[in-house]
């Protein structure tokens, strides 16, 4: 499996700091900040049996294959993207956009930056994690559903996106200021 560092070679950020007008520096730090965050709120939504039944479901909408490169600026669609961030943070992107630009380092980065990037870089994202996802299960048989009144995991896609968050970027962002933002899902 591709880890944080394969997803976030796959992001643009030159042809964004273009179309932004912003130092490729800046789209850079914006980008490293915003991709655990989007991931980390995925896996807060699917700490529950029903968000994670909806991140399957969009995961399977969002299996278009990635170039082997970088995507193509032009090719995102951002208007989808924007519907990525309202179902993995709701009503509290704008709390998310403001923790992602305090959180990092970049004083360049503000809320409203991380507003304009997060459905730029959204679709990138599921794609990458629908790849990795549906790809691990067509290799492997589903194992047999063993019944647990209460499971410790979400298994499956819950351990894909707790796998990538492992990563150090993913730590430091979701362990400190997002934390508490993202915990219960996007309610």
């Amino acid at each position: 499996m591709a880890g944080f560092e394969g997803l976030i070679d796959l992001i643009p950020v030159g042809d964004i700091a273009k179309q932004f007008g912003i130092p490729e520096s800046v789209a850079e730090a914006a980008v490293e900040q915003i991709i655990p965050a989007i991931i980390g709120g995925m896996a807060a939504n699917s700490q529950t049996p029903d968000g994670a039944q909806s991140l399957e479901k969009a995961l399977g909408q969002h299996q278009e294959k990635l170039p082997t490169g970088k995507v193509k600026i032009e090719s995102i669609n951002t208007v989808d993207g924007g519907k990525i961030v309202k179902n993995v943070f709701g009503e509290k992107s704008p709390q998310v956009a403001e923790a992602v630009a305090e959180a990092t380092p970049s004083s360049d980065v503000t809320k409203d930056l991380i507003a304009k990037l997060l459905p730029v870089v959204a679709p990138i994202i599921i794609a990458f994690i629908a790849q990795q996802f549906l790809g691990q299960k067509a290799e492997a048989p589903a194992p047999a559903p063993v019944p647990d009144p209460e499971p410790q995991s979400s298994g499956g896609i819950g351990d894909l996106l707790g796998g990538l968050l492992g990563s150090q970027g993913g730590q430091d962002l979701i362990g400190g200021v997002l934390g508490g933002l993202l915990g219960g899902g996007k309610r």
